[in-house]
């Protein structure tokens, strides 16, 4: 498994519409891709957003960051609405798991 966790804050006049759209866009996108497991985002009282991807593959998650569609909106985010982002990368992370109905 490799996992992209995406760490942002946006920028204060970006176009919210305009972020959404392209969002919603790029998540039905990244779920038809190869080796696509899951995606979840967050946000925080304080206005940081918090994206985690999961995949099968490093390669496969390459492949994603690659896509031409996906890499036009990734220099969109950087230009339009992004103010700062961090992106953390795991190949083979260590998990740990609970379920109280397995206790």
């Amino acid at each position: 498994m490799y996992v992209n966790v995406f760490r942002s804050r946006k920028r204060a006049d970006m176009d919210a519409a305009a972020y959404a759209a392209d969002a919603a866009r790029m998540e039905a996108l990244a779920r038809t891709q190869k080796g696509f497991i899951a995606y979840h985002s967050y946000k925080a009282d304080d206005g940081e957003t918090l994206s985690m991807s999961e995949w099968e593959t490093e390669d496969d998650a390459r492949a994603w960051r690659r896509h031409a569609d996906h890499a036009m909106v990734q220099a969109r985010g950087r230009q339009e609405y992004y103010e700062s982002y961090t992106v953390y990368c795991c190949t083979d992370p260590v998990i740990r798991h609970f379920d109280r109905s397995q206790v």
